[in-house]
C-alpha cells in the first residue's frame, strides 16, 4: 500500500484528458459485478466494462467494483457505457483528491480518502464513488477489497441493503470508508499511551524523533479527513433526487461520525503537542541536571586548584623572611591538604543549605 504517493497530470494537459500514471502497474484489476433486486442478486467478476452492458438494461440494481489502479482504456470504456463525465475520470486517475462530492447530470460523484495504518505508518487511498438512478460504480486502486462485508450484507435476502434503493448502498460504502478511521485512532491512542509511559520513565532523542512523526501523520491525517466530513454534508442536502428523503438520516449519521473523527484527531493532536513539549521540557531539565552538578564540581576546584597554584610556586628561602615557611614545615603538605579539605566540605555544605545540590 502506497503511503501519500499523490499523482498529477502532465502541465499543460487540457481538462478531462486521461492518462496513465506513470510508473503505476494496471495488472491486477478486477471489474466486480452485482445485479440485484429485493428477490434476485447475481454476482461475477466480469473481463470488461462491456461485459456489464446486458445487466443495464434489466429493470435491477447494478453495482460495478474496479479493484485495482484502472487503465484509461478501462476509464473511458466504463465512462461511455454509464455517462461517467471525463472530468470525474481524470479525478479518478488522479488519486491526488480531496474529498469532495460534486452533482452531474443524471448521477453524483464522489471522492473519499480512507485511512489505514501499516506497520505504524499511516497511509491514505482514494475511493471514488458514482452514483446513477440505477446503478453505482465505485474505484478502489489498492490491493486489497474494502467492500466485502457490503457485498456479504447484499448476499443476505433477508437484510434491508437489497430492499433499497442505489443511494442507501452508497450510504453503505461511504459508512464503511469513514468507519475505517476508528481503528486507526485507536491504534493511535495504543502508540500514544506507550509513549506517555516512555516519557516517564526514560525520554531521549528516538522518543522526540517518534512523537514527531506522530504529529505529523495526524497532521496529514486531519488534511485528508477534514473536507470529507463537508463532502458528506454535500450529500445529505442533495436535491437532485439520487438521494431519497429516508437516506439522508443514514448520511447525518455517517456525517456525526466523520466529526466524531475528527474530533478525536484534535484530540491526539492536542496530547501529542503536550506530550512533545514534556518531552522537550524533561530533555531540558535533564541537560539543566547535568550542567548543575557540572558546575558545582569546577566551582569547588576553583578554590583549591588556587590553592595548589600558590604553593605550586615554591618560593623557598630560608634566610628571606618573605619566603614560603610551609615549604619547610614539617606538617606543610598535611596543612595543605587540610585547607583544601575544609574549603571543598565548607562549599558543599554552604550548597547544600542554599538547595543548589
Amino acid at each position: 500500500m502506497g503511503y501519500f504517493r499523490f499523482r498529477y497530470e502532465t502541465p499543460g494537459t487540457p481538462p478531462g484528458t486521461l492518462e496513465a500514471a506513470t510508473g503505476v502497474p494496471t495488472a491486477g484489476l478486477t471489474l466486480r459485478l452485482i445485479d440485484y433486486t429485493e428477490a434476485e442478486f447475481v454476482e461475477r467478476e466480469v473481463d470488461s466494462a462491456a461485459a456489464c452492458t446486458p445487466y443495464l438494461e434489466r429493470p435491477t440494481q447494478t453495482w460495478v467494483h474496479v479493484q485495482g489502479q484502472a487503465a484509461p482504456e478501462t476509464l473511458r470504456e466504463l465512462g461511455g457505457m454509464f455517462g461517467l463525465h471525463p472530468l470525474a475520470l481524470e479525478d479518478v486517475i488522479n488519486g491526488s483528491q480531496r474529498p469532495k462530492a460534486e452533482r452531474y447530470p443524471e448521477l453524483l460523484f464522489v471522492v473519499l480518502s480512507e485511512p489505514a495504518m501499516t506497520n505504524g505508518r499511516i497511509g491514505v487511498t482514494q475511493v471514488s464513488l458514482f452514483l446513477g438512478k440505477d446503478f453505482l460504480i465505485s474505484f478502489h486502486p489498492g490491493p486489497a477489497d474494502p467492500f466485502e462485508p457490503v457485498r456479504a450484507r447484499l448476499r443476505q435476502q433477508a437484510g434491508r441493503l437489497r430492499a433499497r434503493g442505489m443511494d442507501y448502498l452508497l450510504y453503505a460504502l461511504i459508512d464503511l470508508v469513514v468507519d475505517q478511521g476508528f481503528p486507526v485512532l485507536e491504534a493511535f491512542g495504543d502508540a500514544v499511551e506507550d509513549f506517555e509511559e516512555t516519557l516517564l520513565d526514560s525520554p531521549g532523542r528516538d522518543t522526540v524523533r517518534d512523537l514527531h512523526r506522530i504529529k505529523r501523520d495526524l497532521l496529514v491525517l486531519r488534511r485528508m479527513l477534514w473536507p470529507q466530513r463537508e463532502a458528506i454534508a454535500v450529500l445529505s442536502r442533495e436535491e437532485g433526487g439520487l438521494i431519497r428523503d429516508e437516506t439522508r438520516i443514514y448520511l447525518r449519521d455517517c456525517y456525526d461520525h466523520a466529526v466524531h473523527i475528527m474530533d478525536l484527531i484534535e484530540s491526539f493532536r492536542d496530547v501529542t503537542a503536550g506530550m512533545l513539549d514534556i518531552s522537550l521540557s524533561s530533555v531540558s531539565n535533564r541537560l539543566n541536571e547535568v550542567m548543575r552538578v557540572l558546575t558545582v564540581i569546577a566551582t569547588i576546584f576553583i578554590p583549591l586548584t588556587f590553592i595548589t597554584g600558590v604553593y605550586g610556586m615554591n618560593f623557598h628561602d630560608p634566610a628571606n623572611p618573605l619566603a614560603m615557611p610551609e615549604i619547610s614545615w614539617r606538617y606543610g603538605y598535611p596543612f595543605a591538604w587540610g585547607v583544601m579539605l575544609v574549603v571543598a566540605g565548607g562549599m558543599l555544605l554552604y550548597f547544600h543549605r542554599k538547595g543548589w545540590m
